[in-house]
């Protein structure tokens, strides 16, 4: 009986350490999907480019005029480390031939780092189990094999180090939450027995047994406000994040005769003034990076307030203009509850907002006493989960990233209700056959043995393949390809491509010095900077006869110089599957420019969303990429497939071609050669 019952608990540690294992190897594979130009544009692609002086794109948020991102997390966390990886870099190739600066090692070392800060979440929920005697097996499974956790933590988004921070900073409140109650447990106790007392000799062992009591209200205070202060200039949402477990920090043993209003406020000024060095270091760094402060004006003490930059105001600042948010998209104010919270959770956020619409509904029913109390540690939870999704649903731009840190909270009070269901028992007054079904297969423990523990792990290796390496998979599998390219082209020689309908892509891995860098001729002296070599246009989901003539533009504009100046060059254009033969349709009808393209290379798997594949009216078999592939070879419309449109080729006929409109077509556009 006892092998039996640590057999569950055994099996789902396995599994665990097996999904950990698994979420390094992802990472080294590598994971090719591109979930949105934030994991690289606001902190991979400006790193790589100040440490190894590569031509990248720095986005506005960087602006040094109104710079609204800290650099200080981005610098320590990415650029120090890469500067160690150049390091090593110099001595592998020239003992071993093996070169660290390739588009390959640019996208997996800076992930390694972020798997490595992923554990920081598994470690803080092992140590509020462990804390609060909660089952910590099957939560640490649950973690382990959520998609969020796979590639979202993995990625360098500012929201998956905001997510770290959370979950150290909710086992740290939680912790002095508990510590707070026994030893205010123990002192009212001691308090009692020692006005019970008789003698002065029971008295006088009773003081000192309450003087020996450890301290606890401004119990690690310093590590507190730190990791706020960290959180705030990583990404100033984590105020909202932040908010409800600072409060309950605040707010430990209120109510209690040994703990009083003073305390609160003592608590209050002690968490301010330690997050004042902190403070000052964040600011003299980003101060510092962005040439607000210069190492000459400290040493001279010539400093004033004009030498400082506050990045996280800056930010606010502009996000509390909704014409700025309007710019990045309007969403309306449900959305992160009804559609992002299960887009991110599954199965698991739905059961998140069920609770909270239970909750609501007791409140509205005023059954106060089955709500939890607002100092517990349900109360702690329930609030870091539900706060700040009800304060970032107020602002009218929302992301489903924007959640990820709740995604502790969440698992924490929620994860076990996947194998015991949502309900207990049967919740509903009076009993009728649609409520039987909704109680049958969605709320008990039965439906969770038989449904909800196979849709959780189903949807979360769907959306693990989705966004891990379908979602814009061809993005960096093009850089990595012009990178080789590059390589072997001549440095005299420019490239230009063109892309439409895919995100921007990280100019990082390509691996191109910077034309900013300024450089001296070590024979005269003379100083100079590179020539530009490559050349980006990025026209978004330009409709196709406009991106025509956009190409038409460029390729004369390098003819002309290519027979005034003599300059060689290359145009390509990269752009999804699903949109190759409108594109082929467009040059086709337009044989008086005398264009041509030909495919050099089709990257799969890629998803646009921007142009999702047709799942009717394509070319059976096949998406036709190549515009000089002229053969048929897939007769579309034979005898048979007319007859029997279910019929068992046809149907491999459709799966083929939307198969083919899952790629990314690299084209070289060309002058068509007139026939004499």
């Amino acid at each position: 009986m006892h092998s039996k019952s640590i057999k569950p608990k055994d099996s789902s540690l396995v599994s665990y350490y097996i999904l950990c294992f698994l979420r390094v190897v992802l990472v080294f594979v590598p994971q090719v999907g591109y979930i949105h130009p934030d994991e690289f544009f606001q902190s991979l692609e400006v790193m790589a480019g100040d440490e190894y002086g590569l031509e990248v794109t720095r986005t506005w948020e960087f602006n040094r005029t109104f710079p609204i991102r800290s650099i200080t997390i981005p610098y320590f966390g990415m650029k120090l480390p890469f500067s160690a990886l150049r390091f090593v870099s110099m001595y592998s190739r020239y003992y071993f031939d093996v070169n660290l600066r390739g588009s390959y090692v640019t996208l997996v070392f800076p992930r390694l780092l972020m798997v490595l800060l992923s554990f920081v979440n598994d470690w803080s929920l092992r140590k509020i189990c462990a804390a609060y005697g909660l089952q910590n097996q099957f939560r640490l499974l649950t973690l382990a094999s959520s998609y969020v956790v796979l590639v979202y933590s993995t990625r360098t988004f500012t929201n998956s180090i905001e997510m770290a921070i959370c979950s150290v900073l909710l086992y740290i409140v939680s912790d002095c939450m508990i510590h707070s109650n026994t030893v205010i447990y123990q002192r009212e106790f001691l308090e009692e027995q020692y006005l019970k007392a008789r003698n002065n000799i029971e008295k006088v062992k009773l003081f000192k047994l309450r003087m020996s009591l450890p301290s606890h209200s401004l119990n690690k205070c310093f590590l507190v406000a730190t990791l706020c202060v960290a959180g705030v200039f990583n990404r100033p949402t984590f105020f909202l994040f932040g908010t409800p477990l600072v409060f309950h920090w605040l707010l430990r043993g209120m109510g209690t005769t040994m703990v009083s209003f003073t305390d609160f406020n003592i608590r209050m000024i002690a968490l301010v003034l330690s997050a004042i060095p902190t403070l000052i270091f964040f600011i003299v760094v980003d101060s510092l990076y962005y040439g607000y402060l210069t190492p000459a004006e400290l040493e001279h003490l010539d400093v004033g307030i004009n030498n400082f930059v506050v990045t996280p105001l800056n930010f606010i600042r502009y996000n509390i203009n909704p014409e700025n948010t309007n710019q990045h998209g309007v969403h309306p104010y449900y959305l992160h509850l009804l559609v992002n919270i299960p887009i991110l959770f599954g199965i698991l956020g739905v059961i998140a907002v069920l609770s909270f619409a239970k909750m609501i509904y007791r409140f509205a029913s005023n059954e106060l006493a089955n709500l939890p109390r607002a100092q517990s540690f349900v109360g702690l939870i329930l609030s870091t989960i539900f706060f700040p999704i009800l304060m970032l649903s107020t602002i009218n731009h929302q992301e489903p990233r924007f959640l990820l840190p709740i995604t502790l909270p969440l698992i924490l009070l929620h994860a076990q209700k996947l194998q015991t269901g949502f309900c207990s028992s049967y919740p509903f007054k009076k009993r009728s056959w649609l409520k039987d079904l909704l109680y049958d297969y969605v709320l008990c423990s039965r439906a969770s043995s038989r449904y909800l523990l196979q849709v959780w792990y189903l949807t979360n290796l769907a959306l693990t393949l989705f966004y891990g390496f379908i979602h814009q998979g061809g993005v960096y599998q093009l850089a990595a390809h012009l990178s080789r390219q590059m390589d072997i082209r001549s440095s005299t020689t420019h490239i230009h491509l063109v892309t439409s309908h895919i995100y921007s892509m990280p100019q990082c891995f390509l691996d191109i010095p910077s034309t900013q860098t300024l450089l001296v001729n070590p024979e005269n002296g003379q100083k100079y900077r590179r020539g530009k070599q490559f050349f980006l246009y990025e026209y978004g989901s330009m409709e196709l006869p406009y991106l025509y003539h956009k190409l038409k533009l460029i390729l004369d504009i390098n003819e002309m110089k290519s027979i005034s100046e003599n300059q060689k060059y290359f145009l390509y254009l990269a752009i999804p599957s699903s949109l190759a033969e409108e594109l082929n349709d467009v040059f086709h009808n337009r044989t008086t420019a005398l264009i041509k393209h030909t495919q050099i290379a089709v990257f799969y798997p890629h998803l646009s969303l921007e142009a999702p594949p047709k799942l009717l009216g394509q070319h059976l078999c096949g998406i036709n990429t190549d515009p000089d592939e002229t053969q048929d070879t897939c007769p579309i419309y034979a005898l048979d497939d007319e007859r029997n449109p279910y019929s068992v080729t046809r149907i491999l006929k459709e799966f083929s071609s939307l198969v083919h409109q899952l790629g990314l077509v690299l084209y070289r556009v060309d002058v068509r050669k007139r026939i004499k």
